[in-house]
């Protein structure tokens, strides 16, 4: 590594983070970590569930890489408006086959670790195959090491990654799910604390054949270009592309790195950022290791187990959290002062729903849209004339504050099916709230973000919901998803 000498110490070391909050020592054995984190058993889901969940598969939830042109999108989502989701809905030829699928998904379904992004279920619903899995809010490796906007992802975060991940793959390795398909940096994502974990979507076959890597065949392992499997070692292969992804901060071939290795060109392998942040000796590791992983014979290269026993002594920042070495704020704890809230979210925020009542009575349907607005209520035909009354009739009892017989009269006009509209569901959210029906008043809400995924109203009307229920944390949360929906309209207006 030429002349470079560590200053972690000065750089990023335990002196810059005096009196920061410190994680607990990580539990190193399997049964530990297993046994610890408290998930849901798996379970099967229903297509509806999930719909609501997602606000309909809305295009603003998608998450995946490359959006909807994406083979199988990925989509965020809430369950009941608690557990944050991830939902992979499969293009309709991956799993022509349920039954292969729900074994494949209850198989990946068993395992629980820390270190993974773990699958709590699955719908295989006519031709609908979808995963759920947890939701991780602080983006992939791939973003923080080559899209990053701030700073770059000190040394310390980086052993942390790929020690992390090795524990994963030993992990899975050991209940017997040794191959993980098309490995790589968009695999590896970061939860609420910023710790990294693999996705559980990797450990699906992608089709019924086991074919995967849908990558630049530049960085597929050579004996699947050979056979078109994945092997255990064909796993090891792509670990070593990861090393020299966190080394590098680029997405360099390995044919090209390891001539770079075997001119000792250890320069051009090694991130300019991360100038002065380790040794020489640790810097030679690391590259020692990838360059191990990627030996063109499978049976010269290491396997998982060895990969956490050289990783863990690198790791100089043992004690200090995640968060604080990528410098971003803890997820849970959310902060609603800061917000830029309307009047609407102040009141929901204050539980004054007497005020939520004066505003959105004030409002009308100005925010339905389409078919779905005050225009198209007076130009329905002379049939449908008992299903208007009973939407007037609910109007007339809301801005009464006759509660009960709004809801009634709006359950009647959504009961019919015709039309839909957002502004009613708020209506009788509100009047569910009012009647203390603070469950039905949350499926409202839901229902109102499905027919408009981005009206900020609903996520308003959620979190009063979810303040009714007890459940602050989710309110808050759904706060900060109205802000920022509200912030959003305002900037493009």
């Amino acid at each position: 590594m030429g002349s470079r000498v560590s200053k972690l110490s000065s750089c990023c070391g335990r002196s810059q983070f005096k009196g920061a909050v410190l994680e607990a020592p990580d539990p190193k054995s399997e049964e530990t970590v297993d046994g610890a984190y408290n998930l849901p058993a798996f379970q099967e889901y229903s297509f509806e569930q999930l719909r609501l969940a997602t606000s309909g598969f809305a295009v603003e939830n998608i998450v995946s890489e490359h959006g909807e042109k994406a083979p199988n999108v990925v989509f965020k989502g809430k369950l009941d408006a608690q557990r944050k989701i991830a939902v992979k809905r499969f293009n309709r030829s991956a799993w022509p086959d349920p039954r292969q699928f729900l074994e494949e998904a209850k198989s990946v379904g068993q395992l629980r670790s820390h270190r993974l992004v773990n699958l709590l279920g699955c719908c295989y619903e006519g031709e609908e195959r979808l995963l759920v899995a947890e939701y991780m809010p602080k983006d992939t490796l791939a973003k923080h090491l080559f899209h990053w906007e701030t700073q770059p992802m000190k040394w310390p975060m980086r052993l942390r990654v790929v020690l992390y991940l090795a524990e994963a793959l030993d992990y899975c390795t050991n209940k017997g799910r040794p191959l993980y398909h098309d490995l790589n940096a968009y695999r590896v994502l970061f939860d609420d604390d910023c710790n990294p974990r693999l996705s559980c979507f990797g450990l699906m076959k992608n089709s019924r054949d086991g074919k995967s890597y849908s990558t630049n065949l530049a960085f597929t392992p050579p004996e699947y270009l050979r056979t078109g499997r994945v092997t255990p070692e064909s796993v090891i292969y792509s670990f070593g592309t990861l090393l020299l992804d966190v080394l590098s901060g680029k997405h360099i071939p390995p044919s090209h790195a390891l001539d770079l290795i075997r001119d000792r060109n250890f320069h051009m392998l090694t991130d300019s950022c991360l100038e002065g942040q380790f040794s020489n000796e640790d810097g030679t590791e690391l590259v020692r290791l990838a360059s191990r992983c990627l030996q063109y014979e499978q049976r010269e290269r290491p396997n998982v187990k060895s990969l956490v026993v050289a990783l863990t002594p690198l790791q100089k920042e043992e004690e200090v959290a995640s968060y604080v070495l990528m410098d971003m704020p803890r997820g849970g704890l959310s902060s609603v002062e800061s917000l830029s809230l309307s009047p609407l979210g102040e009141a929901c925020l204050r539980m004054d729903l007497t005020a939520v009542h004066e505003i959105l009575a004030q409002i009308g349907y100005k925010d339905d849209e389409g078919t779905a607005n005050e225009l198209s209520f007076q130009m329905w035909t002379d049939q449908m004339q008992e299903t208007l009354n009973s939407k007037k009739k609910g109007d007339t009892a809301f801005c009464h504050k006759d509660f009960s017989s709004a809801i009634d009269c709006y359950s009647q006009f959504i009961d019919v099916g015709t039309m839909v509209s957002p502004t009613i569901f708020a209506r009788r959210c509100l009047s569910y709230l009012m009647s203390d029906m603070p469950q039905q008043a949350l499926n409202d809400a839901k229902q109102a973000l499905v027919i408009s995924p981005t009206w900020a109203t609903a996520f308003y009307l959620q979190a009063a919901a979810l303040f009714a229920l007890g459940m602050e944390n989710d309110a808050r949360e759904a706060l900060k998803d109205g802000s920022a929906f509200d912030t959003r309209k305002k900037n493009h207006k």
